[in-house]
């Protein structure tokens, strides 16, 4: 590994011990062991300074660290692992544990499919569902049956989709046997989507050099086009199928053929060049249409009449409504957010820690610090939450703390498997608190982890705007939330967007770019985000 002391971090530390609670739970071990390595790895993923250089005396210090799990630590921070973890990892075969990533099932489920079933992979649960073997089950039923084929449909979907930065990892590979400023990425990842499948990308010139280079295994499909005819090949690389196919309609209304080398007269055959897209928009009369627009959900015709909206862009947010610190489940103090604001020139940061690792009295504190912060830096911090919404709807803190607040988002963070009517009811009634300003990840999910908990978002925007709440564009690439059709939907009804990081690393104030591309995509203008608002005004939004 070279260098573990310095290198492996306290998530690294905490992931490992997470890990090992769930195999010992697959292998159905004491219910009191597992809870030993899950309260070991809170605890460790929480502390603001690092264990990896700790010695087994000091690690014993720290709550929840015995002597065992302390030895552990210090395998971990020496070759990234430890041996009991390996032994265990190699006793249950790696297609059992995948499993765990199918919604509905946990490591008890997992026990319990594997011992009694027999079930190995994805394709042996399938079968048992299909075959309603689990409802025959002690503990399991139709309903807990349905929820897992649900589950493994949904697991299905994600897997052969890449998550943004998953997709920037394959394109910094794959960009360094292309020539330099000489190629555009092209398809879904264009477009701003919070996922992508294979990556498209449009080289100009022949590629004669480069062709060969190309790993033909990563995901990616190259086109190369001579430069004469580079915007036709990326405007065809770029808009969806509807999209392509309506532009195309347009194209033959004028008496051409749209295709990747050019507009083609249907008449004489003459074939027409050209170098950028927006040379093909004004050939067609139209006004160019964002990568983002391109989904066929109108923006055709508003192109055509010349009245495309105005989008936001991130040079027009002024500050970020949602990051954490050490106070609770950050790694970053409120200096370093100060200074990550400083550094994007912003005016604001919202320091929105969660209400269940805050107490009421600290908050006062935390305050005090927020002050003391602000005096050395440029960019603002506010004393904000991020409350949890409880299973009935009341949140995390009570009206008399939340009201001393400058902004309140409201979040579910636990019971997921809630009913859709209940889960909608449980949001809506946060929703009528009048402190709570922002609906936080409306629906939940955690991109190829996790899926959306079920609720109906037509009526928590209709609720929405009714309450003057905001919803938030969670602008962080594993969770993307909301998804675009939402964000157009909630903008329609005159509802405001909160574009948020939800940074836990000063680092991850970048994700911001993600959101922007989201709103974006739901045809934000900047006045539908609220955090396009000089300080005065979103403190008179928010009041």
């Amino acid at each position: 590994m070279g260098s573990p002391e310095r290198q492996v971090t306290n998530r690294d530390v905490a992931e490992r011990l997470a890990f090992m609670a769930r195999l010992l739970g697959i292998a159905g071990e004491d219910r009191y062991r597992i809870a030993a390595y899950e309260r070991a790895a809170r605890q460790i993923d929480h502390l603001s300074f690092p264990v990896a250089g700790l010695d087994e005396e000091e690690l014993t210090r720290i709550p929840g660290v015995g002597d065992r799990i302390a030895g552990q630590i210090r395998e971990i921070a020496a070759t990234g692992t430890f041996g009991e973890l390996e032994d265990l990892e190699a006793a249950i075969p790696g297609s059992v544990v995948e499993l765990l990533g199918v919604a509905g099932v946990g490591p008890r489920t997992l026990h319990v499919l594997y011992k009694r079933l027999g079930i190995r992979t994805l394709d042996d649960l399938e079968q048992a569902v299909k075959g309603h073997r689990l409802r025959a089950l002690s503990g399991f039923g139709a309903k807990t049956e349905e929820a897992i084929k649900r589950g493994i449909e949904q697991f299905r979907q994600r897997s052969n989709r890449m998550t943004r930065p998953q997709a920037e990892a394959v394109l910094a590979h794959v960009a360094a046997v292309l020539p330099d400023g000489r190629y555009t990425v092209a398809g879904s990842y264009r477009r701003g989507s919070s996922t992508v499948g294979r990556l498209e990308i449009v080289v100009a010139g022949d590629g004669s050099e480069a062709a060969d280079r190309i790993p033909t295994d990563a995901g990616v499909n190259v086109r190369f086009a001579g430069e004469d005819r580079y915007g036709t090949a990326l405007l065809c690389a770029t808009g969806s199928a509807g999209f392509l196919e309506r532009l195309g309609q347009v194209a033959a209304a004028r008496g051409y053929r749209l295709t990747p080398d050019g507009l083609t007269d249907s008449a004489g055959g003459r074939l027409h060049e050209f170098a950028s897209e927006e040379e093909v928009f004004s050939f067609l009369d139209m006004e160019t249409i964002p990568p983002e627009l391109r989904e066929n959900r109108g923006e055709i015709e508003l192109a055509l009449r010349h009245a495309l909206p105005g989008l936001v862009d991130l040079s027009d947010i002024r500050g970020d409504l949602h990051a954490h610190t050490t106070w609770s489940d950050g790694r970053q103090s409120l200096d370093d957010v100060a200074e990550a604001g400083d550094a994007r020139g912003y005016e604001y940061i919202v320091i929105t820690d969660h209400s269940s690792r805050v107490r009421p009295e600290a908050l006062a504190k935390q305050r005090a610090e927020i002050e003391r912060v602000n005096q050395r830096h440029d960019c603002r911090l506010l004393a904000g939450s991020e409350v949890d919404i409880k299973s009935d709807g009341t949140l995390g803190y009570g009206n008399r703390i939340l009201a001393d607040l400058d902004l309140v988002i409201a979040s579910v963070h636990s019971g997921f498997s809630q009913d859709l009517d209940v889960m909608t009811r449980r949001i809506l009634t946060a929703m009528e608190n009048e402190h709570v300003d922002i609906i936080g990840h409306p629906t939940g999910r955690l991109l190829g982890r996790r899926p959306a908990y079920a609720v109906d978002l037509e009526r928590v925007i209709a609720h929405a705007a009714d309450t003057g709440t905001a919803l938030e564009i969670n602008a962080s690439p594993h969770r993307l939330d909301l998804e675009d059709i939402y964000i157009w939907h909630a903008k329609k009804e005159g509802v405001k967007l909160a574009a948020g990081t939800d940074a836990h690393r000063i680092g991850e104030f970048a994700n911001m770019r993600y959101g922007i591309l989201l709103a974006r995509r739901g045809w934000c203008a900047p006045d539908d985000v609220l955090n396009t608002l000089p300080l005065s005004a979103l403190l008179e939004w928010t009041s």
